[in-house]
């Protein structure tokens, strides 16, 4: 993944609305900033004189087929206008799917009186004015995919079938599955009366979110093993074909057949790329605001300090152009910006909204709504760091492929996953194994990463290698 800011990122004069929908849509941006107004307008009426307002649209397929046999097809439509009201400190929210006129009043009419009855909050409010994205790069985000429910139904038979025809020990399919999403927003603030001036927000944008899946099942009775595999992207044209995600799917189940249990032991782990992803969305969550500001987390106050190994970094970079998490600006219209939030295992920032960021004594990282495109690097490794070079760096120990449960304490670092891999020896990948249970804590994990691949895989938003960790409790037989 190219880190390097290019010429694409540099800011934008932002289009002017359109009175036609963007293909896919009932509505066009035009109309979403005539419900906006109409919803400040009567804010203002009512004597707010800070509000904000976003109108969205939504639409989408998804078919699934299983053992070459259409399931389901379902087709998504939906749409919503939420408006949230400021009465000095005390804030209102409502929303509504309802778009005529006489619903919009009433729902700006909801959210003022929920103000009027709140208790004042000190730190509700508006994002700072030199936060607000008054301009802002288009990331090329929209790849709409006009896909008929029989098309699709045919790319999820191919993928499924592809699967079946790897081995005669593919015996059964939870099945396959396409999904077409695509959606588009308008947002706009109204502070001190006033719109559309520097300072104040106003903006929107369309993106798009593909995919296609599959999870075969080979083998019989109690020797049955499933996996599955998948491939999301922002334009149609990027998805891996079904062929290759069938057969990868069934390769990944045909290897897990004849799985073992292990006997109770301590030794080093490595983690899939893909589920070390999840190692780095736990230190997204350890290190935003609100966790911060409630005290709920096992990484407060360590701004500056030293939490991971020394030879990791992370970067943080919305503006990647048809990034899976790139945005321009985050869920307040506070810019975002490419930043360095880990240093030499030291952490250089937080995520944090306006809201969190005034608790905490702040100023807001772009990050209402959650991180974006976020890659963990380390700084030993190397090109040929490829996965059959990790196993050897492993040498003896546990491959993790798959995790199950939600056991992970943010509190105390607490870490208790249900687990299956395959066991390593000298290297190389000597049997699967299934039914066990690693165990640890996230501050001695984080600070226990002794390698990261360089068999780098983007999951939703976050980008890593595997990650091989130093030592783990394996609970089995």
């Amino acid at each position: 993944m190219n880190l390097a800011t290019t010429a694409t990122h540099r800011p934008t004069p932002v289009e002017g609305p359109s009175d036609q929908p963007l293909a896919g849509f009932q509505y066009s941006r035009a109309r979403f900033e005539e419900l906006a107004d109409l919803a400040l307008d009567h804010a203002r009426q009512l004597g707010a004189a800070d509000a904000a307002v976003e109108v969205s649209e939504g639409a989408g397929l998804s078919v699934s087929v299983r053992k070459g046999a259409l399931e389901n097809v379902e087709r998504n439509r939906d749409k919503s206008l939420g408006v949230t009201v400021y009465l000095g400190r005390k804030r209102g929210n409502a929303s509504t799917s309802d778009f005529s006129p006489a619903a919009i009043r009433q729902t700006v009419q909801a959210a003022y009186d929920i103000a009027r009855f709140t208790a004042d909050d000190p730190v509700a409010g508006l994002p700072e004015p030199e936060d607000v994205a008054d301009r802002y790069p288009d990331l090329d985000l929209f790849h709409p995919w006009a896909i008929s429910s029989a098309e699709a139904m045919r790319l999820a038979q191919a993928c499924e079938a592809a699967a079946f025809a790897t081995s005669r020990k593919i015996t059964n399919s939870e099945g396959a599955g396409v999904s077409a999403q695509q959606s588009h927003f308008f947002s706009e603030h109204m502070r001190g009366g006033e719109r559309r001036r520097p300072g104040v927000f106003h903006g929107g944008y369309a993106s798009s979110r593909h995919s296609l899946s599959v999870a075969p099942i080979a083998g019989r009775g109690d020797a049955m093993q499933r996996d599955y595999w998948y491939s999301s992207q922002r334009a149609p044209q990027d998805l891996a074909a079904p062929e290759v995600v069938g057969r990868y799917a069934a390769e990944r189940t045909l290897a897990r057949l004849g799985g073992r249990k292990l006997a109770t032991t301590e030794c080093p782990v490595l983690f899939e790329s893909p589920l070390a992803a999840g190692l780095l969305g736990a230190y997204v969550q350890a290190t935003s605001g609100g966790a911060l500001y409630r005290r709920t987390s096992f990484l407060c106050d360590s701004l500056g300090k030293q939490v991971m190994a020394r030879h990791l970094d992370i970067v943080e970079d919305p503006l990647l152009v048809n990034g899976k998490g790139s945005a321009p600006f985050d869920d307040e219209g506070v810019r975002t910006v490419r930043r360095k939030v880990l240093s030499a295992g030291k952490v250089q920032g937080y995520f944090l909204s306006s809201y969190s960021a005034r608790k905490l004594g702040m100023r807001t990282t772009g990050n209402a709504g959650g991180s974006h495109n976020l890659t963990l690097t380390s700084r030993l490794t190397r090109p040929e760091d490829d996965l059959d070079a990790m196993l050897r760096k492993l040498g003896r120990g546990l491959f993790v492929t798959e995790l199950m449960g939600q056991g992970v304490n943010y509190v105390t670092g607490d870490y208790s996953r249900g687990a299956s891999g395959y066991w390593v020896e000298n290297g190389r990948i000597a049997y699967p194994v299934q039914e066990i249970t690693i165990a640890g804590n996230l501050r001695d994990m984080l600070k226990g990463i002794v390698a990261v691949g360089a068999d780098a895989y983007t999951h939703g938003a976050k980008t890593t290698g595997s990650i091989l960790i130093d030592r783990m409790k394996v609970a089995g037989s």
